[in-house]
């Protein structure tokens, strides 16, 4: 152990995404390479001495505790536990986790030692996993709310394998029996016999582990919320969601030393008429076993709405992923001016 094919593997993984800042001690991650990446797991991460390292992705987080605080962090995935490596401005960024996090290291912030805190969550505590529309994003889900956590990967692929990997691990994890069966047959667990269709895209993996994907019904929520912000214009059973997707809204500020610009997450949505910015809890939704009331905000709270017909151009970046566009608009004050006046000149 580890194998060529892994270390090669891990040290592709081994990336930063370009567009997010992250601390010097993560930069400092991101620069090993094969064998050395895996010594700086054994020797400073992993907990146990005989786990394997089986997978690395760089992600935002976000904490169930904080769920308005995105942060950078390397995911480690091992036989044995999934390990958080955390940018170390999450640790000055919530009061709420202050005390958990924070040790004082005065000493250390004007030499060349950096420090990043660590976020384990066991295999063996692991409840859920809920994978979030067109597998955007994943949720964690241990046994408190200390232990829920979202990875925000913005991609498909990167969740795709992830999940593929912690399935994989799980597989090897050696847990006690139920006293009763769990096993059901495979159709009346996953589909109604009397419609034909399927109640929940639930899939209990044989650690007990249960992998939740979104169904028809939560599309469906999200069209009537969108047609609901559309203040009535658009038939709901013609309004199709055409694109979901989790970005960043560039907010550019204009400084007197440099010009800078923040990368405000958002949800995407767009329709045959509309586009959309939303707004979105990761965390928080579907409500955790444990939670005793409701969470402060609505899943989805419309950021930005316009109408595709009312679009001028679209300017497209030329560097390569992530690609960056600017959508600008017709700044119409009446938006129907063009309707009425066609309608007034040709008559009925």
């Amino acid at each position: 152990y580890p194998s060529e094919f892994l270390m090669q593997k891990i040290t592709e993984d081994n990336q930063i995404p370009v567009h997010l800042q992250v601390s010097v001690s993560l930069q400092y991650v991101a620069g090993l390479k094969g064998r050395a990446l895996v010594e700086f797991f054994h020797s400073n991460i992993a907990e146990v001495e005989n786990e394997e390292l089986r997978h690395l992705m760089w992600s935002s987080v976000l904490f169930y505790k904080t769920p308005n605080v995105e942060v950078m962090a390397c995911v480690l995935l091992s036989t044995k536990a999934i390990y958080f490596l955390l940018d170390d401005s999450f640790i000055h960024a919530d009061e709420h986790q202050s005390d958990f996090w924070n040790k004082e290291n005065s000493d250390c912030e004007n030499s060349s030692f950096h420090l990043s805190c660590c976020f384990v969550l066991k295999l063996n505590d692991l409840q859920s996993v809920n994978v979030g529309l067109f597998d955007q994003y994943f949720r964690i889900t241990g046994h408190s709310a200390d232990h829920i956590v979202t990875c925000l990967t913005r991609d498909s692929y990167n969740t795709h394998a992830f999940i593929q990997q912690l399935m994989a691990v799980l597989s090897l994890l050696a847990r006690t029996p139920s006293p009763e069966p769990v096993d059901k047959d495979f159709y009346s667990e996953f589909g109604s016999k009397n419609t034909g269709k399927m109640e929940n895209y639930e899939l209990i993996h044989s650690s007990r582990v249960k992998f939740i994907y979104p169904n028809e019904e939560e599309i469906g929520d999200l069209a009537f919320l969108v047609a609901e912000k559309m203040d009535g214009l658009t038939n709901l059973p013609s309004l199709n969601i055409l694109l979901y997707v989790l970005a960043f809204q560039v907010n550019h500020f204009e400084g007197s030393a440099q010009n800078t610009s923040s990368l405000q997450p958002k949800t995407l949505i767009l329709t045959s008429s509309d586009l959309f910015l939303f707004d979105e809890d990761y965390i928080s939704y579907p409500l955790p076993e444990f939670a005793k009331e409701p969470p402060k905000r609505d899943k989805y709270q419309l950021a930005d709405g316009r109408r595709i017909r009312d679009l001028d151009r679209v300017l497209m970046g030329y560097q390569t992923y992530p690609q960056a566009l600017t959508f600008v608009f017709d700044d119409v004050q009446n938006q129907d001016l063009m309707q009425n006046l066609t309608l007034d000149h040709f008559g009925e």
